[in-house]
């Protein structure tokens, strides 16, 4: 579905991040995985490859608040492969204080790469993608920009700002033939989530009408089909892949 796409994954060495470029290197994609410390990126870089040596996979490691940093790589990819056709945002991180202990500072953290750096590697993908052409930029939302959560209250924040990002910049680039759509996803098999007693799942499963948490698979699927030309006309969209849940 993406034979002879380029792609770039942030947040591309664990969970739904991890499936995602698994899905598009499997699909025909030559994948630049983008994590936060070069052994993280080394590790994720070596176990695909022993899965499958000839996988089109190469890994960085920027500051993703530093826009020099992100438009050095980009166009790196861009000077390797001779385009740069999809940029999945997926780098993020959570919280969960309530707001009378949540810090100042850990909410600047989850707004600086939650949102910033979504605003900063899609500025600099949309560069490169305006003027080949065209191209495809796809965002992690979550259920929470939706629905809100009783604690944490920086991540829906965070999330239903790449809403809005998405929205906007899908028809503000859709004359530059760039696509912009995001992926909500729901509970989701992440380490986070498998780690939870089942004491706790088993509740949390009941309120999901399909009756399971999600497999990163999942989500990798829904960022598959958006990044492929089967979602040639689709843009602008949050899609929810959550199972019906409501947090």
């Amino acid at each position: 579905m993406l034979k002879g796409k380029v792609a770039v994954i942030t947040g591309g060495t664990r969970g739904i991040g991890s499936a995602t470029v698994k899905k598009f290197l499997d699909n025909g994609a030559t994948v630049a995985v983008l994590g936060s410390r070069q052994e993280t990126v080394d590790r994720a870089i070596a176990k695909l490859k022993e899965e499958n040596p000839d996988y089109p996979v190469v890994g960085y490691w920027p500051d993703l608040g530093k826009y020099s940093e992100i438009e050095e790589v980009f166009l790196d990819v861009k000077e390797r492969f001779g385009s740069l056709d999809i940029l999945v945002n997926n780098a993020g991180i959570s919280a969960r204080d309530k707001i009378y202990d949540y810090s100042v500072e850990e909410f600047s953290k989850i707004m600086d790469l939650n949102v910033n750096a979504v605003f900063l590697c899609a500025k600099a993908a949309a560069q490169i993608m305006k003027a080949q052409g065209g191209g495809v930029i796809l965002n992690t939302s979550s259920m929470v920009s939706i629905y809100g959560q009783p604690s944490g209250c920086g991540y829906p924040a965070s999330k239903y700002a790449v809403n809005g990002l998405t929205k906007s910049l899908a028809r503000e680039l859709g004359p530059d033939n760039i696509r912009v759509n995001a992926v909500a996803p729901g509970v989701t098999k992440t380490d986070m989530v498998a780690a939870l007693p089942e004491a706790m799942i088993k509740p949390l499963i009941a309120t999901i009408p399909l009756r399971r948490v999600g497999e990163p698979e999942d989500i990798a699927n829904a960022f598959l089909f958006l990044a492929s030309d089967m979602a040639s006309y689709i843009t602008g969209t949050v899609l929810s892949v959550d199972g019906a849940a409501m947090n």
